[in-house]
């Protein structure tokens, strides 16, 4: 009871923080549970002030820069924050948080358009503050709905009467691909007509204009007449210049149109998008890079990334194109750091798999084995990470290095069951297609049977394996012993399920059917009445075991044919192969155990 205070505010209000801190470390990852702990903060003590208790100012910081770390791409929260450290302690720490927002979420026009507000409302400084404008502009000046930022900019401009200056950034503007084009292009038409003309293109335009005009004139005027003509002459021309210029962004803005009429959330948020709009994402990227600048393909890449910053798909398709841009490495590791340490949860790793092979190429070898270290150590039993690491270690330190990271992983007690079921498998197929040793690879199956009597990848391995076997016609009968017996002990030994017993029979029926001699149709016909046959002949086991399905329903398993409904259709029965030597090859693909 001594602590109750511990949040400032009233034992109610600290009741309440203790309560939705309990519920985060029990679901981390719940965002409402997150904006009501940042309302009940800022909610303490009436609300947060300068005036506030140190305790209640601690709680509040505490929770804005946690929740923050977590979802830095909410630009709306950093702006409440923002203000929240100006009503505390003012300007200086304000900007401390705006400049870490910034840093986080730097396409964001409605930050970056705050952020410039703010300063001109709090600086007398017009440089310094002209200064953070231009890196706004840098930042979010392509964007297609970035009219607010330059309206804030064209704004303050006014303020400081600077209409120099205001010429200069609508000059900017106007060629710009944006939503309200038009208004822009507009006044900049207007403010032309008493612009000096040195202001109105650049110079080697003005310079060919007017050496087109005095060639198109036969008979010069003499003295002030001439060159009033010639400035009337060369205004004229200059419109239609910025005519062109008009049209020119006109039709790339109805390009891009398009793809932007259709962005229905340009922002972050924790709900997952339709695939409709990851469609037009895919599209609009398409559409840009075949325009072909580097910029504004790199600036779509930034914005796509706020609203998709949880898909991997768009942060590897960033890397790669950034992969084939020249003299980029730093860039490509930046994007990779990006995803991996703030935005894709650890959940998707495909994204950090890609950072460690960066690295690898980089010669950071060491660097891409913390990475998968790292996945490890919240994902212990991932089995494409484990093989990963492992086909990292054999690589660059030979086939004992990559044996002892599953002999590691299988000594493991945060490693599931299933998990290493799925690593002795691969664990084998090592020996066997690295070292060309199927003595040992069978060893090994044979001497971890018995740990891994409910898996159906260890049995679709054992079984495949020893089906992928070469033989002549000296050696087949030793194999077929062999495979046979493979079938005895999944019959008799293993609890799997009756259709996993199944499928896997009938991958042995039809290697009967395709590599048998004459007396094997007997036996075919044997287990087609024993496997398919009705209730009163059948006996897929050979034993008494009782056929159960030793795993919980909501698990996750490939998708595997089912032939016992056809049950000699050497089709079905090759598909259901394919399934167990993919098992055997990918160690289930994206994770899964199979």
């Amino acid at each position: 009871m001594a602590d109750y205070h511990q949040y400032g505010g009233s034992e109610e209000e600290n009741a309440e923080i203790r309560k939705l801190e309990t519920e985060l470390l029990e679901d981390p990852d719940n965002f409402e549970t997150w904006e009501k702990l940042v309302r009940a903060a800022e909610a303490l003590e009436g609300g947060i002030n300068r005036n506030s208790s140190p305790q209640a100012i601690t709680t509040v910081r505490s929770v804005y820069d946690r929740f923050l770390a977590k979802f830095p791409l909410l630009f709306g929260y950093w702006k409440k924050y923002a203000d929240q450290e100006f009503s505390i302690t003012g300007t200086e720490a304000a900007e401390m948080v705006y400049e870490r927002g910034i840093a986080s979420i730097s396409p964001s026009v409605d930050l970056w358009t705050n952020y410039c507000s703010f300063k001109a409302e709090t600086s007398h400084d017009s440089d310094i503050i002209r200064e953070l404008f231009e890196r706004g502009a840098s930042s979010v000046g392509l964007d297609f709905l970035s009219h607010p930022f330059w309206d804030k900019y064209i704004e303050f401009e006014e303020r400081v009467e600077a209409h120099d200056k205001i010429f200069a950034i609508l000059g900017r503007v106007i060629h710009i691909p944006m939503h309200q084009y038009a208004r822009y292009f507009e006044r900049y038409r207007v403010m032309a007509q008493t612009r000096p003309l040195s202001e109105l293109a650049p110079a080697e335009i003005m310079a060919a204009f007017r050496a087109e005009i005095e060639a198109a004139s036969f008979q010069p005027t003499p003295g002030a007449k001439a060159e009033a003509e010639l400035e009337r002459d060369l205004r004229h021309r200059v419109d239609s210049y910025h005519v062109e210029v008009f049209t020119n962004t006109q039709t790339e803005t109805t390009k891009r149109w398009t793809f932007e009429s259709e962005i229905k959330r340009p922002y972050f948020h924790v709900t997952e998008l339709d695939e409709g709009q990851l469609v037009n994402w895919n599209n609009y990227l398409d559409f840009e890079e075949a325009e072909g600048s580097f910029f504004r393909t790199q600036f779509l890449y930034e914005r796509c990334l706020v609203t998709c910053a949880h898909y991997d798909e768009f942060w590897l398709r960033y890397a790669r194109w950034m992969a084939a841009q020249p003299d980029k490495e730093e860039e490509v590791r930046s994007i990779y750091q990006r995803a991996s340490y703030l935005y894709v949860p650890i959940a998707n790793p495909t994204i950090r798999l890609h950072y460690a092979y960066f690295e690898e190429v980089s010669d950071r070898v060491d660097v891409a084995k913390d990475i998968h270290n790292a996945i490890l150590m919240h994902l212990p039993s991932h089995v494409k990470t484990i093989i990963s690491l492992a086909n990292m270690c054999r690589r660059h330190g030979g086939l004992e290095a990559a044996i002892e990271v599953y002999k590691t992983q299988l000594d493991s007690p945060e490693c599931e069951m299933a998990t290493k079921a799925a690593l002795v498998a691969e664990w084998a197929r090592l020996l066997w297609k690295i070292k060309g040793s199927p003595d040992e690879a069978r060893k090994v199956f044979h001497e971890n049977q018995h740990y891994y009597v409910a898996s159906r990848p260890f049995w679709g391995s054992y079984l495949v394996f020893e089906i992928e076997q070469p033989t002549s016609a000296a050696t087949e009968s030793v194999q077929y012993e062999r495979i046979k017996q493979v079938i005895a002990d999944i019959r008799s030994k293993s609890i799997l399920g009756v259709d996993a017993v199944k499928e896997l029979v009938q991958i042995y029926m039809t290697y009967l059917l395709e590599r048998g001699t004459k007396d094997t149709a007997k036996e075919y016909m044997t287990l087609d009445r024993e496997i398919y046959g009705p209730s009163s002949v059948a006996s897929v086991r050979t034993v008494g075991n009782v056929a159960v399905n030793p795993f919980p329903a909501a698990a996750q398993f490939l998708s595997v044919p089912h032939t016992h409904d056809i049950p000699d259709d050497p089709v079905a029965a090759a598909n259901a192969k394919a399934y167990y030597q993919y098992a055997a090859e990918h160690a289930a693909a994206n994770g899964r155990t199979a």
